[in-house]
């Protein structure tokens, strides 16, 4: 499988140029004086890609150099090989420290199953996080080709698994965004369970929480304790007095 095939297989195309320039860049330093470990994970999974490249076995190695320190990942990947992926959030998951993981740019495809190991899964400022169904290349006859069909939904179900241990949706509805190939936003991504937070963004403003009938109550109460002593009753606007009234109060409601 070429290069090109690979971000063929994304049926949103709109960010493939820029999925491409991520640069390949894996990297692990050991800090022993704060106990923890910093490992960057740049570009495509998998040892069997283009070049330059990284594998399970190159992260399986720098946890083990980590030894029981907490373990502070750097994310921006397109994916690659689905098992490499599966096999890396398996290792992850067994790691006695801590594991942070901030998601620089891109988690798509096995990458999104990767920050699926973290205790604290950090969206930065404008990332993105991608799933979609698994997918692969094949030639051959008929019979070749159901059984592949049938092996790559089996992986899917598998991967479903994973993500159902962050998300606070059903099964069936992760199943129809893995189906339909879904990109969440930072904030989207903490909605649905899959982050922990989303670095830098904004939250909206709570609305109140009084109703249109309490406010009422309170400004009758309001009009109650002005009233002057001798005065029994509101006295009758005349209806140009009504009419600036009205105007008034339309005014407060928006203010």
């Amino acid at each position: 499988m070429t290069k090109e095939d690979f971000f063929k297989m994304f049926k949103n195309q709109s960010y493939v140029n820029q999925l491409k320039e991520i640069p390949q860049k894996f990297n692990a330093v050991h800090n022993e004086e704060t106990n923890t470990s910093e490992i960057t994970i740049y570009g495509v999974i998998g040892s069997s890609w283009w070049n330059d490249s990284f594998s399970a076995s190159d992260i399986d190695q720098a946890i083990k150099d980590a030894g029981t320190n907490d373990i502070i990942i750097n994310l921006n990947s397109p994916g690659g090989d689905a098992f490499d992926g599966i096999s890396i959030f398996n290792r992850l998951k067994r790691h006695q420290g801590k594991v942070t993981i901030h998601v620089d740019g891109w988690a798509c495809s096995a990458a999104s199953v990767i920050a699926m190991a973290a205790d604290e899964l950090i969206m930065e400022l404008g990332s993105m996080f991608m799933i979609h169904e698994a997918s692969n290349i094949i030639w051959g006859t008929k019979t070749a080709m159901r059984k592949e069909a049938d092996v790559l939904e089996e992986l899917e179900e598998g991967i479903i698994d994973i993500y159902m241990t962050k998300a606070n949706v059903s099964r069936e509805e992760i199943r129809q965004k893995v189906d339909a190939e879904t990109w969440f936003s930072a904030k989207k991504a903490v909605e649905i369970g899959f982050a922990t937070k989303a670095e830098g963004t904004v939250e909206d403003p709570v609305e109140p929480t009084n109703s249109i009938e309490q406010k009422q109550q309170i400004m009758n109460e309001l009009k109650n304790i002005l009233k002057p002593n001798n005065q029994t009753q509101e006295p009758v606007p005349t209806s140009a007095t009504s009419s600036t009234v009205d105007s008034q109060k339309k005014r407060k409601r928006f203010f």
